[in-house]
């Protein structure tokens, strides 16, 4: 997280997921901290279908500190989370083995990938990334403080802030947010005070929740069984051919016995492929609120997928990991054996070191380069006006590390830029329910154009103000920017901006 976006020789660069995920944050931050709760990535659009609560505390901390967003994201934050999940942890459990899992966990990926390939590897190859790729995903990493938190106020009986904390927990992260309700509402069935912070809770989380994603449950599709096959099938995961190929058969055939055998063996697989040595927190008998967080974050992704990106709700499986690795810190407390300690020790650490050496190398894969970085800048300092940029398609095989546009379709511009986009970041406006796809092509019809009129009109009805052309010995409208009544207003040798000529009088 830290490497990420610092400037280098090259540019800025980006390491692991922050080349996406990252941008996209940054995007969200820039435009919440302007006061808009527009859709910063699809001009004309308000925000839904998406937890803001991450995005809002960085925006409040820009607007107070006036540290820029980029830095808050990348170098600020992300300790500051590291320490407190830490310090939360020991807090909560007093127990030094489940810090341990709560940093360290990770899968047998490693076991397999050794066995397979002579080598280490395999951090995600049961689909569930692990503990050191935490930061990656920061408002999980803060959702997980706020239900850390929240445990510690139940366990001192301070029940009007955990009621506050419980209710704030799913505007960061709705996976968290249902389990820290379901828990509460579990030890509510015992307990009258628990369910009176349940209903407290409740109630906050919904008059927060409810106005932004009133549609969001439009998308969840209901397909069971899918992150299952696709471990068993997909060469980058497990990639067990022969399984997946008898366990599909046998649910076509419809030969219900072999199919229930085979997803119960590919669902031990997946849970135990996943936990690694995490897995003996089952036999610490963990807490209620502990053994619903791990069976729903079992659960849910076992049945439903996201409508755009499907494999987003592995997330909830995460929350399994955290919690049983609290679990299994306090099961392997109880033992109490040197030689059992350094065993599990052995046997852990394997993903966080191959995982660490693949976050480390010199040069990231993506990166915003010096001169689009000099061009972005300038068009921060302009009047605020929606911008049009051309949709650039991906080049994975240009080297690394790639400008953004030749990355991923990412929010870059109007994270950098400070403007609303016309449209990019297709990923997240598929993942928010974004009518994108129409929307993209008025885009390369716009810039394919050459009747005058035509393009006038669409930049006309779309209230364009900005054309921002990242790559501009290649991508350019047909018309040029006086026929459009624009200006150009800066070119370097890599990007260049037009204005609509009306503004610059």
């Amino acid at each position: 997280m830290f490497k990420s976006g610092l400037v280098y020789p090259y540019g800025m660069g980006f390491w692991g997921a922050n080349g996406h995920d990252g941008i996209w944050h940054i995007s969200l931050i820039s435009s919440l901290s302007r006061g808009s709760l527009e859709m910063p990535i699809f001009a004309g659009s308000d925000i839904k279908n998406y937890h803001l609560g991450f995005d809002l505390l960085l925006a409040g901390l820009h607007v107070v500190t006036r540290i820029p967003v980029v830095n808050l994201y990348f170098q600020v934050i992300p300790p500051i989370l590291a320490v407190l999940i830490g310090w939360l942890t020991f807090k909560l459990t007093k127990n030094n083995w489940s810090l341990f899992f709560v940093y360290f966990g990770g899968s047998f990926g490693w076991l397999v990938s050794l066995i397979r390939n002579g080598n280490l590897g395999g951090e995600s190859m049961f689909w569930s990334q692990q503990a050191i790729s935490t930061l990656i995903n920061p408002p999980f990493a803060m959702s997980l403080i706020f239900l850390l938190f929240g445990l510690i106020l139940l366990q001192n009986k301070k029940y009007f802030w955990a009621t506050i904390i419980f209710g704030l927990v799913g505007s960061i992260k709705i996976y968290a947010g249902i389990i820290g309700l379901t828990g509460l509402a579990i030890g509510g069935l015992r307990n009258p005070k628990l369910f009176l912070v349940f209903l407290g809770s409740s109630i906050l989380s919904c008059l927060l929740f409810i106005p932004l994603n009133s549609s969001a449950s439009n998308l969840l599709v209901f397909q069971p069984g899918w992150f299952l096959e696709t471990m068993m099938g997909l060469s980058d995961r497990l990639n067990w051919p022969r399984f997946y190929s008898a366990m599909t058969n046998y649910k076509l055939g419809k030969n219900l016995p072999k199919e229930l055998l085979a997803y119960s063996v590919a669902l031990l697989i997946f849970v135990v492929g996943n936990l690694g040595t995490r897995i003996i927190g089952f036999f610490s008998k963990p807490s209620l609120f502990i053994f619903q967080a791990c069976f729903l974050g079992i659960f849910f992704p076992m049945l439903f997928l996201q409508a755009g990106t499907p494999w987003n709700t592995i997330q909830f499986f995460y929350y399994t990991q955290f919690f049983i690795g609290i679990a299994a810190g306090i099961s392997l407390s109880k033992i109490n054996n040197k030689i059992v300690g350094i065993l599990i020790i052995l046997l852990t650490i394997p993903t966080t070191i191959d995982t660490l050496h693949q976050y480390l190398p010199q040069r990231p894969p993506a990166m915003i380069s010096t001169s689009e970085l000099e061009a972005l800048k300038f068009l921060h300092t302009l009047p605020s006006g929606i911008v049009l940029t051309p949709v650039v398609n991906p080049d994975p095989y240009s080297p690394p590390p790639r400008p953004l546009y030749l990355y991923e379709s990412t929010a870059y511009v109007s994270a950098f830029s400070g403007h609303q986009v016309f449209l990019e970041d297709e990923i997240n406006l598929d993942i928010t329910g974004y009518p994108w796809r129409q929307r993209r092509k008025q885009v390369d019809d716009f810039f394919n154009l050459t009747d005058i009129s035509s393009a006038k009109e669409f930049l006309k009805q779309n209230n364009i103000k900005y054309i921002y052309l990242p790559q501009i010995s290649k991508v350019r409208p047909k018309l040029s920017d006086t026929q459009l009544g624009f200006t150009s207003i800066f070119e370097n040798s890599e990007s260049a901006i037009w204005a609509r000529s009306i503004l610059l009088k």
